[in-house]
């Protein structure tokens, strides 16, 4: 088992979250933030679940996904380095009302639900911070509703593709057709069109379950407005997002260290 992060390790900054908590909160939260690495696909809780742990992805990212009855599954927000997974628990919503899936592997900061309900309780401006950010996942699941609502494929894949891109801080992309049609809510045959299109437009270069953004400035051209509009949110009411690619280390080179070691 891999030991625990020390305040302001450098590792700890890749997640922005974490880089605006204070250094005496940050202290409070130190002996429960431990590293680890997840696998793409890796189920972190169920919806109606109990959650055990609160996750600051700091190379990986993570869907929030809504199923349904008939077993489809649509994408309702998405959270990478710019935040945290679980907080509306630890701050007593007790369990998930969506399913928590890794959508890109990396390394995510874990940490115990009970010791980050402690440390805000203690402190008026995490508890802010924490309340802050769960509403720019809220705002964004409703921008989420709104795209789905009245945007066309290409514009939403543009940004969703951005997002992904924004928030794992790489421009390879592994990602499937399937699983692209899964998180958009349309079929594989609409994804296929759309990705050909871009591709022979330069946008992308696309190949079997591998994606590179090739052009970042088209991409965001051709985007629907919710990508600036989550993006909006976010820097009202948090700080300013990620944005691009910076010269930090991409998640394929984070530790491989499994999350199962966490379990022992």
């Amino acid at each position: 088992m891999r030991s625990r992060l020390s305040p302001r390790e450098p590792r700890l900054m890749k997640n922005l979250l974490l880089d605006l908590i204070s250094l005496s909160d940050l202290k409070l939260l130190q002996p429960y933030l431990r590293p680890a690495y997840f696998k793409q696909h890796h189920v972190l809780f169920e919806a109606d679940e109990k959650i055990r742990h609160v996750y600051f992805p700091a190379g990986g990212v993570v869907s929030l996904i809504i199923t349904l009855s008939t077993g489809e599954m649509v994408e309702a927000a998405m959270v990478g380095m710019d935040g945290v997974v679980g907080a509306s628990a630890a701050l007593d919503g007790k369990v998930s009302l969506s399913r928590g899936v890794i959508q890109l592997p990396g390394e995510i900061i874990v940490c115990d639900i009970d010791a980050l309900k402690t440390a805000a309780l203690q402190s008026p401006k995490l508890l802010s911070l924490l309340i802050r950010h769960e509403q720019t996942v809220y705002a964004q699941a409703q921008q989420s509703a709104a795209c789905f609502a009245t945007h066309q494929v290409e514009a939403r894949l543009c940004r969703w593709l951005l997002r992904a891109r924004d928030l794992s801080a790489s421009d390879n992309l592994p990602f499937t057709q399937e699983y692209l049609a899964e998180m958009l809510g349309v079929r594989r045959t609409s994804v296929t069109v759309v990705a050909h299109t871009l591709q022979a437009a330069g946008m992308i270069k696309y190949s079997r379950g591998k994606i590179q953004v090739l052009n970042s400035e088209a991409l965001q051209d051709s985007a629907c407005e919710c990508y600036a509009a989550v993006r909006a949110h976010y820097e009202r009411l948090v700080g300013a997002p990620p944005a691009g690619v910076p010269d930090r280390p991409t998640a394929e080179e984070a530790p491989k260290v499994p999350y199962a070691e966490l379990e022992k």
